[in-house]
């Protein structure tokens, strides 16, 4: 693609980046095939190569975004379907997230839009809010067909529909200290507690760590570690998920200084593709570069850290059919795609890809939140799927996604990490069928 910025622009870091990566579309249009959002409502603007023509010309002419702009960009669920597809290499994410800090610094939005996206900043990423607003929403869920019945006030309606009913207590394994491992040491990794998750299901993280202490792994917490900055980032607030970034960079710096680590362990994929991309956000802070730079390169799925490490048998084979659902940001934003399912295989499950694995499930951070029309066509389209496979339950590696599935369907779902304590000697997830003897077992107890 042609471009035609002035050397001034280009002595912008993020319009000269943004240079590189338009050149290197060719307008192929193997994107769209791909693209959920161009899939549901069949426009050409709302697939990646309409919005790349949008943000060129912004961009370009170096005007402020205007609402035909933001409406298309904000209905992107940056799943990255499209990087997977693209055969030139176009790097989508980087393109999109310099298109919605733009936007933040030259678009006004209406009242009651930047109120829903104030108090999404201002709540989801600090887990003491976010649990004080799961018990207001008790209160207020009765209301929320009303709020979805007034257009400006859809948002929080969605809040409220996805409120769970019941809300876990904080978990110990959220604080800030070391597990040591129960077995021979063998590694030393830092976890992170995130914020949206320990307050939805702290069992995910607690059965991670039980599962890599039983194998020999040290579990540090670092203290001073939050929310990755995930949330803001795709709002286009660059300069506070610059500040998310570097504070946790700095936590896990003084642990790798401290005792040293093998990995950064990642439990929600949103939040591990944004880490690993710590490096190139904070490319032009001298005092963070490298350092930034490090904590990526040592970023790791907890089913990537696990795939790279020697297990036991099996203590228990459930001998189960999970469906596994590829949340977008493992399959799309990581590239960790046979992982999980080697390794639910390997723990004794049947594992069974549903069709159409490629199309995100609506979920998308604050997406089901922000975008609850488009959120809902995606969720029945990835709900019908995984039920077509007719599994015991669901597994997948994002919080997001368990939140989005799991309001759609009465199959249990859990993370996949849990389905791998229990089969490694944790106890059972609660809500999930009990193991199954397999065919030999089976014959053998009826002789």
């Amino acid at each position: 693609m042609q471009t035609s910025f002035t050397p001034e622009q280009l002595q912008d870091p993020g319009v000269a980046a943004s240079e590189k990566i338009l050149r290197t579309c060719v307008h192929c249009g193997f994107c769209t095939a791909t693209c959920p959002t161009y899939v549901t409502l069949g426009n050409e603007l709302d697939s990646p190569r309409g919005r790349i023509y949008l943000i060129k010309d912004m961009l370009e002419n170096d005007r402020p975004a205007d609402e035909k702009v933001v409406t298309h960009i904000d209905r992107c669920l940056s799943c990255l379907s499209c990087m997977t597809t693209c055969p030139s290499g176009v790097h989508y994410m980087h393109l999109v997230d310099h298109a919605r800090a733009h936007i933040e610094k030259t678009y006004k939005r209406p009242f009651f839009n930047r109120l829903t996206r104030n108090v999404l900043a201002l709540v989801l990423p600090y887990p003491a809010r976010f649990r004080a607003s799961l018990h207001a929403a008790r209160l207020g869920r009765p209301f929320a067909g009303l709020f979805k019945a007034i257009a400006p006030l859809k948002a929080f309606g969605a809040m409220l529909d996805l409120a769970p009913k019941t809300i876990e207590k904080p978990s110990r394994f959220a604080e800030p200290g070391t597990h040591a491992p129960t077995a021979e040491k063998r590694g030393r990794v830092a976890i992170l507690t995130g914020c949206a998750q320990p307050v939805l299901k702290p069992g995910i993280n607690e059965a991670t760590i039980r599962l890599l202490t039983r194998l020999g792994i040290e579990v540090v917490v670092p203290k001073g570690e939050g929310c990755c900055g995930s949330l803001v980032h795709h709002m286009g607030r660059e300069e506070r998920a610059l500040e998310d970034a570097r504070r946790n960079v700095d936590a896990w710096t003084r642990e790798i200084e401290a005792g040293g680590l093998d990995a950064v362990i990642v439990t929600a994929s949103g939040c591990g593709t944004t880490i690993k991309d710590y490096g190139w956000m904070l490319r032009e802070d001298a005092a963070y570069a490298d350092k930034a730079k490090r904590v990526s390169a040592l970023a790791k799925d907890i089913t990537e850290y696990l795939a790279s490490i020697d297990l036991p048998d099996p203590a228990v084979r459930a001998n189960l059919t999970v469906a596994y659902h590829s949340a977008c940001s493992m399959q799309h934003g990581q590239k960790i795609t046979a992982a999980p399912k080697n390794l639910l295989k390997a723990a004794g499950f049947s594992v069974r890809d549903p069709a159409e694995g490629h199309l995100c499930c609506g979920s998308a951070g604050t997406y089901n939140i922000m975008q609850p029309e488009i959120a809902d066509q995606l969720k029945a389209r990835k709900v019908r799927n995984i039920e077509a496979t007719k599994p015991d339950i669901i597994a997948t590696g994002n919080i997001g996604c368990i939140t989005q599935i799991g309001s759609g369907t009465g199959i249990p779902i859990l993370h996949t990490v849990e389905l791998l304590d229990w089969a490694y000697g944790g106890p059972k997830p609660d809500g999930v069928p009990d193991a199954r003897p397999s065919r030999l077992d089976a014959l053998l107890a009826a002789e």
